[in-house]
């Protein structure tokens, strides 16, 4: 009886530890932070932005790349 109150009991612990986990990369934030946290819609404006500014970048250095190929091939 004791064996299996601790396989219960190792069960639980898992279980909550995996929803933890599970929830926090669902909602692609770091592993080890709050999952009940609420993004405020100031921090949603700061990361979209942050990433829109990223790809605005790759996109421009792609197109530079673009324009060198096609100068050098001539």
């Amino acid at each position: 009886m004791k064996h299996m109150k601790s396989i219960v009991f190792g069960l639980v612990i898992g279980v909550l530890i995996g929803l933890w986990l599970g929830v926090n990369i669902g909602r692609e934030q770091p592993l080890l932070s709050n999952p009940f946290h609420k993004e405020t819609l100031a921090e949603k404006a700061r990361r979209l932005g942050g990433e829109t500014l990223e790809q605005g970048g790759k996109a421009l250095q792609e197109a530079g790349q673009s324009l060198q190929d096609k100068t050098k091939g001539k």
